[in-house]
């Protein structure tokens, strides 16, 4: 390949044009007032209406306090910052943050001597979280709708050895939801990475002594493409010093920089930044196996899929009865599956099949529409009248209660695969095995059987390394929608 001419020092002290400042954030300006109404609004009407029906003499005065305080609760955990409007996790954050507005309410309340009942106060309040997060979820549709669009977003340039690159570049031209878009890359070396973005400039393997050697092409690189920030992949060409020097060039031209350490599907709450020796390292903790959070899964497993049973059994007969009058066969199909750490057991599910569904599954191995290890054809002949239904709902789903009460299965975790799917398993597919399987997931409310294999992979490991109560909590919610929309279900 020729080499690129490196710039003398003199041609990189032009001052670099800034992007208008609604691109640099990516996000319009107005999200911020849009969800500080809507917190504001979520909290005083519904403390003012309450209290005024109960004929209270200081219902405005209520009204005012409450929506403050949600406002100050929001405000100082940050809720209103530009990078997180619109990001997803808007129902948890706001339990969160309402459970720490009653705490201060209740402090309010003991110093100034309020009497009004305290259960009725702590109704009234209710309405505030739900509210946010709709609020806010409008805010993120929106947001996803322009990013999708190619719009709130910003141009990227990625600076690595090519093979180092290519990994990035395609995993964020795969996916629309986050704010980057890489409008070109600068690889060290001749190599040329596979990448879906244009080779800006290029720099030497070796580290030159000069540091405009390095950001003199990147810098113009940068110009040209008009670019908003700088992504950088570390590796054995880019050394600490390297790295440092460039970041200087960088943030004298009020670039920002953002380095890229390799880590995929990795929550945020499990990584910290700290410095040692002059190094700054990243602390990644274990993902979430033993301890309080882990019985308290199980623990509301069994009794919430108790719960379910009790109040959806004549949901049962009356499915029950439908299978037993719509074909020959038993009401209840019953198949081993493997669950956590390869262990098999017995899943129970409604039948939705024909009587000898697994002697026609070998006849039409060839029109398998899956492109891994599952079996999924969309038009299915051997399903039943009945059986489409119960899969459109998923309501053939509903004896896993008695696996997730046995201690089988939870409510939500990955797919329980069959013994034939985990016999291929590789090393990355058999970490799936590391937690229960689920009655919902990731997978289920991310499109189920529309989904590429790969793409079901990557969901369950996301859920079995990041699991957490509040992911549980925000599939659980996902579900209800996921079932009524029936996307993907056949």
């Amino acid at each position: 390949m020729p080499h690129v001419p490196v710039p003398r020092p003199a041609q990189t002290q032009v001052i670099r044009k800034q992007p208008p400042a609604g691109r640099r954030t990516g996000k319009p300006p107005w999200y911020g007032s849009v969800a500080v109404l809507g917190d504001a609004a979520g909290a005083l009407v519904p403390v003012y209406l309450a209290f005024a029906l109960a004929d209270s003499r200081h219902a405005i005065a209520h009204a005012l306090v409450a929506a403050t305080a949600w406002l100050l609760v929001r405000g100082a955990r940050d809720r209103y910052a530009q990078r997180r409007l619109g990001e997803r996790g808007n129902l948890v954050p706001a339990l969160q943050d309402w459970l720490v507005l009653v705490g201060l309410l209740a402090v309010v309340r003991a110093a100034t001597g309020e009497e009004s009942p305290f259960l009725f106060a702590l109704a009234a309040l209710v309405p505030c979280a739900p509210t946010s997060a709709a609020v806010h979820t409008l805010i993120h549709r929106h947001l996803m709708g322009r990013r999708r669009g190619g719009r709130a977003v910003r141009r990227a340039l990625v600076i690595g050895e090519a093979n180092a690159v290519e990994g990035p570049v395609s995993h964020l031209a795969k996916r629309t939801d986050h704010e980057f878009v890489v409008v070109g890359v600068c690889p060290i070396g001749d190599e040329d990475p596979h990448a879906l973005a244009p080779v800006a400039a290029r720099l030497d393997r070796q580290a030159p002594p000069l540091m405009a050697a390095d950001s003199g092409p990147v810098l113009q690189a940068a110009r040209q493409l008009d670019v908003d920030v700088v992504l950088i992949v570390p590796g054995p060409c880019m050394t600490g010093p390297r790295l440092r020097r460039l970041s200087w060039a960088l943030h004298n031209e009020g670039c920002p920089l953002v380095v890229v350490p390799g880590l995929t599907e990795v929550a945020r709450r499990r990584v910290g930044v700290s410095s040692v020796a002059g190094l700054t390292l990243l602390d990644v903790a274990p993902p979430l196996r033993r301890g309080c959070a882990a019985l308290l899964k199980s623990a509301t497993d069994r009794l919430g899929a108790a719960l379910l049973i009790v109040l959806l059994a004549p949901l049962f007969a009356a499915v029950a009865l439908a299978v037993l009058l719509d074909s020959p066969g038993p009401v209840v199909y019953r198949q081993t599956r493997i669950g956590r750490d390869g262990k098999p057991f017995t899943m129970a599910k409604f039948r939705t099949m024909v009587a000898d569904a697994e002697r026609l599954r070998h006849q039409l191995a060839a029109t398998n529409e899956q492109d891994g290890r599952m079996f999924k054809i969309r038009r299915d002949p051997r399903i039943t009248r009945v059986g489409r239904v119960l899969r459109r709902y998923s309501l053939d789903e509903l004896p896993q209660l008695f696996n997730v009460v046995q201690g089988h299965m939870s409510l939500v975790g990955p797919r329980p695969p069959l013994p034939d799917e985990v016999a291929d398993y590789d090393e990355v597919e058999l970490r799936r095995l590391a937690v229960k399987p689920g009655l919902t997931g990731l997978w289920q409310v991310s499109g189920r059987s529309d989904l590429s294999w790969d793409e079901t992979v990557a969901l369950d490991l996301r859920y079995v390394d990041n699991w957490s109560p509040s992911i549980d909590l925000e599939v659980l919610v996902r579900t209800v929608r996921a079932v009524l929309a029936g996307t993907g279900a056949y």
